[in-house]
């Protein structure tokens, strides 16, 4: 494993264990075991490394979800992204940190909105089952941008107040009753 490698890993271990703002230069190249002149050479700043870590550990999933028991479905999915917002809320606290700073770095903030797009895609297909490329781009704009809009708003909850936000069968109720309260098209 190159030093680049080990910079990305190093930096994924750190954004879990001590968020993004928490870690220093000193902390990415202590657990690489490399030189603090590293980060620089191969991603130019701090910042560079850890969003290049946060967005590569939210397109792999397991990392950021938790790894999947094989189940599939709404329940499967709700059930195991709750429980990553608490067994792995440093990491979802770097996640809304990114999106905070993003508003001010217009280079990070074409960055997290490319992250966007290729979540609603994810989220689509987890939802239907479908591959990514089979899926329409009306549903990827419709049930994957939903689907990513309740997890962002269930992270908030589950990382503010954890004893108050719903549990996977709550969320499931909860769409339900949605569901049935949308009016039938004509």
């Amino acid at each position: 494993m190159g030093n680049r490698e080990k910079l990305l890993e190093a930096a994924r271990e750190c954004l879990f264990a001590k968020g993004y703002e928490r870690t220093t230069v000193r902390d990415l190249a202590s657990a690489a075991g490399v030189s603090m002149a590293a980060i620089g050479y191969h991603f130019g700043s701090k910042e560079a490394l850890l969003n290049q870590a946060l967005f590569e550990a939210l397109d792999s999933g397991d990392q950021a979800f938790g790894p999947s028991s094989g189940d599939t479905g709404l329940d499967a999915l709700w059930s195991r992204l709750i429980e990553a917002f608490s067994t792995n809320k440093t990491f979802w606290l770097a996640n809304l940190e990114t999106v905070l700073r993003a508003q001010r770095d217009p280079e990070l903030r074409e960055q997290v909105a490319a992250g966007l797009r290729q979540g609603r895609s994810g989220m689509a297909r987890e939802v239907t089952g479908t591959a990514e490329e089979e899926l329409s781009e009306e549903t990827v704009r419709t049930l994957g941008s939903v689907q990513l809009a309740l997890v962002s708003g269930l992270m908030m909850q589950h990382l503010t107040d954890p004893e108050s936000a719903p549990t996977a069968d709550e969320v499931l109720t909860g769409l339900r009753a949605l569901a049935a309260a949308v009016p039938e098209e004509e």
